[in-house]
């Protein structure tokens, strides 16, 4: 859940409602693809509730990662407008937010602090993520993995807020974070 934080503790309130109001849910049952390897993606991903399984190959045997509540899904396509190299399956019944890639460049062609926080926002989710997969392969301090920097611990409560906020928009059950 924290690499939601991540992303959400740069952007301000009046960015994150945006995003709410321009975004929607969608449920998906086991099984479901999300993404698709090798297919364009067209939207921004948030994990709301549930779990999603990450494949590298086409018949679907060796998982390589599971992800839960808070993550982020098709970053890597937005930013380098290149189609996926796994695909993202639903490994139990998930609610995802989505919000379109045409409507978020809109927002960030016209608006310069919300291009400054969303790809600030995003570089730190990814930096946050490439830690942790070297951690996960012996090369990084695993007593590390969990600390975060000062400057983004200031807003993780913000975060959580704001992440609550978009629970509480797309889901029926209500959340709150505590922090």
């Amino acid at each position: 859940m924290k690499r939601v934080l991540f992303f959400l503790g740069q952007l301000n309130d009046r960015d994150v409602e945006w995003m709410i109001q321009n975004g929607q849910k969608i449920e998906l049952k086991t099984g479901d693809k999300l993404i698709q390897k090798g297919n364009y993606v067209d939207n921004l991903y948030i994990l709301l509730s549930g779990q999603l399984s990450i494949f590298s190959d086409e018949t679907e045997n060796e998982e390589i990662a599971t992800l839960g509540a808070g993550e982020i899904v098709g970053e890597m396509s937005f930013l380098e407008s290149r189609p996926p190299s796994v695909s993202v399956i639903s490994k139990k019944s998930a609610v995802v937010y989505k919000i379109s890639r045409n409507v978020i460049e809109a927002r960030l062609s016209s608006n310069p602090d919300f291009k400054a926080n969303f790809y600030y926002s995003l570089a730190l989710f990814l930096s946050n993520r490439l830690r942790k997969t070297t951690d996960q392969l012996g090369y990084g301090v695993p007593e590390e993995e969990d600390l975060i920097d000062t400057k983004v611990l200031d807003v993780v409560s913000q975060a959580g807020a704001r992440f609550g906020q978009i629970l509480n928009r797309f889901s029926e059950v209500k959340f709150s974070v505590n922090y």
